[in-house]
């Protein structure tokens, strides 16, 4: 190839790497506004992305070659017919999303089997087709350089250098400017540009190509191997590569987890994670490429004992005596970076042994590589479900890294044989010392927890782990290291409020995001039919930790608690609610938190509300731009809102309806509370009457219009989640 066209070819890869990052970040997060926010479909969009991606690469290195000899045409036209189906998926997925969730709303709660199985077909059939002509793309443009330099044997390395670089690129400029721009849709729009742009620069080097290719021409010229010939592949060479991906990406489920409480829950911090394991990656690889160029690649054995240490770097670095890892929502730019610097020495050497791996596996071959990169491919679709419903629910973070990095020692006894002996055994010790100081030596935030309090209580599921903590007043409830709720009245007023100033004796309520059960508590205190959604098992199991009473308030006759996403709850259930309370979790910004304050969900929520229901949400505090771009949607969906600060001097309660709201006194919304209603709002407070406390309330009242932004732009919506995506704009906290 002439050294042009060299880069045109990485260009068009790095355009490819940058719109299927893109996609799978968008389709993830599309996914959750139709399935809901849970770790089932998380983990199903990872793996049929990654399945899609296997099967692709093993199909097109299997096809090919028999596509280009009884058509005559260049495997480059192949690959720019698989960039336009690609491109296409940009319209399709969300509107074959659409029709899945109306089919999935008969089913039952997000926990059920049936709910999880239908889920994983519609996902499936979303998304795979789309996916298998991503995997195609390395085997059809293996085989177009083939055509061009018949003896180049590493254009593997070569496409895989590009690809993860336009990964890398893609992940970060979707999160850090993209979505804030232009929204979900029309970021999909431009990633099906890029796909179309590549489709036309390929379709014209294909026609280029084709009057120099005769029907029945075969790609395996003389003294080229074929894809039988004997390869010096290394020991294990398979097993290493499905094992690689499979540990890889089984540890990216659990840094995620593990980091939460150091950099958080935005979608920045995710991107980061992403970024950084993309980034090392490249480097990796780009080492790779210039060691081989040099013809010192270096040896099997001595990158897995390098595997071996690096592994185990994010379990010393994720310490509490080195990083600010707490419960409360600011993160430590320094903390941030040293723990993402933690996972670069592992990803760098992948970067570097991956592409090694395959180069000499394929040896060239379209087909031989199509067949490396789905095995390891295979792994990567196998590791996540392996951490989120084996590993995790199972083990802590620290133990779950520990255990993932254990296989690579074994690879490396294998294959230490071809190492100097001096070699082999100051890299045994230093990879043994690193295993002996991550068992013996580390800690983490959640081992902190436990042994300073022996009160703590850890659950764990699928879906996260639950520290309980803390006595008296100081419990607290940590999801993932993220604390979400204290012993407070301000959850007493989430329900008690609304349920006030309801005309009429009220006869149901909803809650969304059980938390502590506070609410949940406090509305059944009511004698009203109560409904509680909680997207975490465990969180559910926590409730006695709490509360003294709760084995008898779980036996209240009224209650009921689902397991389910608060949306997706809503969109199934027929039933219709006096109240309905949501209480979303912080911070404001927390990744998929729009979900629950957007328009469209206020939408859905104002259908289940009877004749003058009133819905209830609860604002942290935090953004003030994001406060006004709530408020602003809210009152977009309802005529009537009213606004009231917490009595413990933050946050806000909000309240809507599609009717007036009463201007009442204290003493009259006291009138309407029945005995044990009142008994209930009086258990923390330091008043001794009710009329009192909800006096201290009323008066923090204070006007929606003066909140709204007077920019209409300013507002939440699911396909521009203003309160999610803040960088370009900035934040005002207050």
């Amino acid at each position: 190839m002439r050294a042009l066209n060299r880069r045109l070819l990485f260009a068009l890869f790095f355009v490819s790497g940058f719109c299927g990052l893109l996609y799978q970040v968008v389709w993830t997060r599309l996914a959750f506004a139709s399935f809901g926010i849970i770790t089932p479909v998380l983990s199903v969009v990872i793996s049929v992305f990654m399945l899609g991606l296997s099967f692709g690469a093993w199909a097109g290195g299997r096809w090919v070659g028999d596509l280009t000899r009884k058509t005559g045409y260049s495997a480059i036209s192949f690959y720019a017919l698989a960039e336009f189906v690609i491109g296409m998926g940009a319209f399709a997925v969300p509107k074959l999303f659409a029709l899945g969730e109306h089919f999935l709303l008969v089913l039952g709660q997000t926990d059920s089997l049936q709910y999880l199985f239908f889920s994983a077909v519609v996902l499936a059939f979303s998304i795979l087709p789309w996916c298998v002509f991503m995997g195609a793309t390395f085997p059809l443009m293996m085989a177009y350089i083939r055509e061009r330099e018949p003896r180049n044997a590493e254009s593997f390395s070569y496409l895989y250098l590009a690809n993860v670089l336009g990964a890398m690129t893609g992940t970060l400029l979707t999160a850090l400017v993209l979505v804030e721009c232009l929204g979900f849709r029309h970021t999909l729009w431009l990633a099906a540009a890029g796909n179309f742009l590549i489709t036309g620069i390929s379709a014209r080097l294909g026609a280029a190509k084709r009057a120099d290719r005769r029907p029945g021409m075969t790609d395996h010229e003389p003294g080229l191997p074929t894809p039988d010939t004997p390869r010096a592949s290394p020991p294990c060479a398979a097993w290493i590569l499905f094992s690689t991906g499979f540990i890889s990406m089984a540890m990216e489920v659990v840094w995620i987890r593990a980091f939460a409480p150091v950099v958080k829950t935005q979608v920045y911090s995710f991107a980061l994670v992403v970024a950084a394991y993309l980034g090392a990656t490249f480097l990796g690889s780009l080492l790779y490429r210039r060691h081989l160029e040099n013809k010192a690649p270096r040896p099997i054995a001595e990158l897995l004992v390098l595997l071996c240490a690096a592994a185990l770097l994010p379990v010393l670095a994720n310490d509490p005596r080195f990083v600010k890892a707490n419960w409360l929502y600011a993160a430590d730019p320094v903390s941030t970076m040293i723990v993402l610097a933690s996972i670069c020495p592992f990803c760098a050497v992948l970067g570097y042994l991956t592409p090694g791996l395959v180069d000499q596996y394929a040896g060239g071959s379209p087909r031989e590589a199509g067949r490396a990169y789905a095995l390891n491919v295979l792994g990567c679709i196998l590791g996540p479900l392996f951490a989120c419903y084996v590993l995790l629910p199972q083990v802590s973070e620290r133990s779950a890294l520990i255990l993932l990095g254990l296989p690579f020692f074994g690879f490396y006894f294998l294959s230490c044989a071809t190492l100097p002996r001096r070699q082999r055994l100051g890299l045994g010790l230093a990879a043994g010392a690193i295993l002996a100081c991550a068992l013996l030596f580390s800690n983490s935030y959640e081992d902190r927890l436990l042994k300073s309090d022996k009160h703590a209580v850890v659950r764990r599921d699928y879906a996260a782990s639950v520290l309980s903590s803390g006595e008296g007043f100081e419990k607290l409830l940590c999801v993932n290291g993220i604390g979400m709720t204290t012993l407070t009245p301000i959850t007493k007023f989430m329900v008690h409020l609304p349920l006030a100033f309801h005309r009429g004796r009220p006869a149901s309520a909803l809650v969304i995001c059980f938390g502590m059960g506070t609410t949940y508590r406090s509305a059944l205190s009511w004698e009203v039919s109560t409904t509680a959604v909680e997207l975490i098992p465990s969180v559910k199991e926590a409730f006695g930790f709490y509360h003294a009473d709760a084995a008898q308030v779980l036996q209240n006759p009224k209650g009921r608690i689902v397991i389910d996403d608060g949306r997706r709850y809503l969109k199934r259930t027929r039933d219709r609610y006096d109240v309905i309370v949501i209480d979303p979790p912080p911070p404001v910004e927390a990744a998929g938190s729009s979900l629950l304050y957007s328009e469209e969900f206020y939408a859905v929520a104002r259908q289940h509300l009877d004749p003058g229901g009133i819905l209830e949400t609860w604002y942290p505090g935090g953004d003030l731009l994001a406060a006004r771009a709530m408020v602003r949607s809210l009152c977009e969906s309802f005529p009537y809102v009213r606004l009231f600060g917490g009595v413990e001097g933050y946050g806000t309660h909000l309240l809507a309806s599609m009717e007036p709201l009463d201007r009442l006194t204290g003493t009259e919304l006291a009138a309407r509370m029945p005995a044990g209603a009142k008994k209930d709002l009086l258990e923390w407070s330091p008043a001794q009457d009710v009329t009192v406390w909800l006096d201290e309330l009323l008066v923090r009242e204070y006007e929606a219009g003066e909140v709204v932004h007077p920019d209409p732009r300013v507002r939440i919506t699911d396909d521009r989640p203003y309160n999610e995506y803040f960088l370009l704009r900035g934040q005002q906290l207050y």
